[in-house]
């Protein structure tokens, strides 16, 4: 029997939501400190405030879930279900799976700002661009020594990347709506920079 494509959405949707909803990093310093991460520094449960409380180690641990975390439904969307020839289901599960990490069922909606498991969509839909836009961050949080910094010219970049890289439509698209999400959930970052308040790696 063959299933509608609205319910294919519908399923897409409600799973890679859910999966973008677990908690990594507030798992993590919940089981190691007892303490709820959203209490502590910028009140964020993603891998810059893990460090805060747990250190570098941490900080990668998690930045590395969160990002395997975005790429595994847009993964399983890509490759599992056939007849998406636009990339749209992908992109749709691409889409829920960072509305998941910020605004996580299970936290009350309180959650991350989404790059990492950004990231790891970009990763899922188009491999070397992910490379690219790690590199990308790596290199601007280094020399700026800001994470926000380097997430939100990595996160605006992403676009240009996807479209240099002859993707399909569909994926520019998502890096555009995506990076006025996530710059959007680092208004407050911005606010300090502007201020000169943002806290540095160190």
């Amino acid at each position: 029997m063959n299933i509608p494509m609205y319910l294919f959405i519908i399923i897409v949707a409600l799973f890679a939501y859910l999966i973008g909803s677990i908690p990594t990093g507030y798992i993590i310093v919940k089981a190691k400190t007892g303490k709820d991460i959203r209490t502590i520094g910028s009140g964020s449960t993603g891998a810059t405030n893990v460090k805060r409380v747990l250190g570098k180690k941490w900080f990668f641990t998690v930045m590395i879930l969160d990002a395997i975390k975005g790429m595994i439904p847009v993964l399983l969307t890509k490759y599992l279900i056939l007849g998406d020839s636009i990339g749209l289901l992908a992109v749709i599960a691409a889409v829920t799976v960072i509305i998941g990490h910020s605004k996580p069922v299970f936290l009350k909606f309180k959650g991350g700002k989404s790059v990492a498991s950004g990231i790891g969509t970009i990763y899922a839909l188009n491999f070397i661009a992910g490379i690219i836009l790690t590199v990308i961050w790596c290199i601007i949080t280094y020399f700026t020594k800001y994470v926000s910094v380097g997430s939100i010219i990595a996160i605006l970049t992403a676009p240009f990347i996807m479209y240099f890289l002859d993707s399909p439509v569909a994926y520019t698209i998502y890096c555009a709506l995506a990076a006025i999400y996530i710059i959007y959930l680092h208004r407050e970052n911005i606010k300090r920079l502007i201020q000169g308040n943002e806290n540095k790696v160190r």
